[in-house]
């Protein structure tokens, strides 16, 4: 596991060099933070809509999933891969329009286990979708 004092510009420097995988960058995911203790992410509300002009449930899926397996990979650490085995999501608001902001935090980061807690919010600070992943960590 990497060193939980680490400084956070090495933990973001981990995260850009690894990429955010194919899926993520065609829906416009960025990094705003990266840190031992939690991410942040934004991700655009147009291109990722349904017919009706709302933000679509599986995007806040996928910010959701790569936020956390993400995170869970960096406390893995060197030689190890967390995979996901439990998504799920609760949509309370809709985006129409703007920016994202997902915030993900652990709630479990055990040797074998990873738990977190993504709270994904508008632009006005609403919070829309709250994505829950659970990811077991193994030996590659």
């Amino acid at each position: 596991m990497p060193e939980t004092s680490a400084p956070a510009d090495a933990a973001l420097e981990w995260a850009i060099g690894r990429g955010l995988g194919a899926l993520a960058d065609k829906m416009g995911i960025e990094w705003v933070e990266f840190t031992p203790e939690r991410c942040i992410a934004r991700m655009p509300v147009e291109g990722n809509t349904q017919p009706v002009g709302l933000l679509h449930g599986g995007a806040y899926v996928v910010i959701g999933e790569t936020m956390g397996s993400m995170h869970a990979n960096y406390h893995a650490g060197p030689g190890r891969l967390a995979v996901g085995i439990d998504i799920n999501a609760t949509h309370t608001r809709s985006a129409t329009e703007g920016w994202v902001t997902a915030v993900c935090t652990p709630i479990h980061l055990g040797r074998s286990l990873t738990v977190h807690e993504i709270a994904i919010s508008d632009e006005q600070g609403r919070r829309c979708s709250t994505v829950r992943i659970t990811n077991m960590v193994k030996d590659r």
